[in-house]
């Protein structure tokens, strides 16, 4: 994999911050706020974890963007496309300074020339409190919003860059997933499994491996299950559950396997049906997803199939969410949710059944909105596959 195919493009940035600026007048703000997280990323590149010291990109409805950083970290911010381009100015502030009072200023200089000073201030979803507190008492008079319907807007279709991104990562995830299933599982426990799912993550290009869920036997009924001691024997299914961050994109996959081990132990009739239906709901609520559909009618086509055949109430958990700079983000494949999909929009498909004390089936894979319906993202098969070792 060549280092050009995992990057964005530098000209992206520039492109995307038109589009908030765009965003920041239409949605009534007279600036926005970003902190470190996925939003600061996606605007500018930069790539760091939230601390104590104040790391902020101050968009105002006018004039010119500042992203203001502690003095230690300038050259960083310096380095990123959007700074490197000339569209953003770094402002470094040193370890004694008030950044708070700093950005204040800054937000009032914008403000007082734009005739803005009114209109709220919107802070990104991911700020901590300690800095929402700060700017409260910094700006005093002014009001604060939540900017997350914006960046929502303009993050949740993906450009084709991401797209690129995106598919990279979930063929990685398949190749791990068929690399643990042609392995040896019985007798090793649920978390020797995960950390090797890790490993082969990393090894197949991801900067992280995020959670590698491995649920065996009754473990497999909790979607969330943390990998343990368990030992994986024969004759029973493993839901493997993995993913991780390949150049800041997310990989999602699920896929729920049978150990037969050497004794070649068949699953039982009803596990088959199960599974089957499992599969049947995922297919069905994939080929439901088109541009225009309503975002709740993806989760409504899977849980109506699996409701019908009386496992309603073991389906515990919405059908899918969005993907890209985080593994959870919009649109959500939930009742309630009419936002109408849209070419770019990315999200899992991921129904399951969880039968309490005895095993769970899931089968999820990440699908992209296209013109004329879903792109599939995993290649990897979802029929049953068997495994001997």
């Amino acid at each position: 994999m060549s280092e050009d195919s995992r990057q964005i493009p530098a000209e992206r940035f520039a492109t995307r911050l038109a589009a908030c600026r765009a965003a920041v007048s239409e949605h009534g703000f007279g600036a926005l706020l970003i902190g470190v997280g996925p939003d600061l990323r996606y605007l500018t590149g930069f790539v760091g974890e939230p601390m104590e010291r104040l790391t902020l990109l101050v968009i105002p409805r006018q004039g010119p963007v500042s992203f203001v950083v502690p003095h230690l970290e300038a050259s960083k911010a310096q380095a990123t496309p959007l700074s490197a381009a000339g569209a953003a100015t770094v402002v470094p502030f040193e370890e004694t300074a008030d950044a708070f009072t700093l950005v204040a200023g800054l937000l009032a200089e914008a403000g007082t020339a734009a005739g803005s000073t009114a209109l709220p201030i919107g802070l990104s979803d991911r700020l901590w409190a300690m800095h929402v507190l700060g700017l409260q008492r910094a700006a005093s008079g002014r009001r604060f919003g939540s900017a997350g319907p914006v960046m929502r807007d303009l993050r949740q279709v993906k450009d084709a860059d991401e797209a690129r991104l995106l598919r990279l990562a979930a063929r990685a995830a398949d190749r791990t997933v068929d690399a643990i299933a042609a392995g040896r599982l019985v007798g090793r426990t649920e978390a020797e499994v995960s950390r090797e799912i890790r490993g082969r993550l990393i090894d197949e290009g991801h900067d992280m491996a995020d959670f590698a869920i491995v649920g065996s036997g009754p473990n497999g009924a909790s979607p969330h299950h943390d990998a343990g001691d368990r030992r994986i024997e024969a004759g029973e299914p493993v839901v493997l559950d993995l993913g991780g961050t390949l150049a800041g994109y997310l990989s999602d996959t699920t896929r729920t396997i049978w150990v037969a081990g050497e004794a070649s132990i068949e699953p039982g009739p009803e596990f088959r049906r199960v599974y089957e239906l499992v599969r049947e709901a995922q297919s069905q609520a994939t080929a439901a997803v088109r541009p225009g559909v309503p975002a709740e009618r993806i989760d409504a086509t899977a849980r109506e199939l699996i409701a019908a055949a009386g496992y309603g109430d073991l389906f515990t958990h919405r059908v899918g969410h969005g993907i890209g700079l985080e593994v959870h983000e919009d649109p959500y494949m939930i009742a309630g949710n009419t936002t109408p999909l849209r070419p770019g929009m990315a999200f899992s498909v991921e129904p399951g059944i969880y039968m309490p004390g005895r095993w769970g089936v899931r089968l999820e894979n990440v699908v992209m909105c296209g013109a004329n319906g879903a792109e599939v993202l995993n290649q990897s098969g979802l029929a049953l596959r068997l495994v001997r070792g």
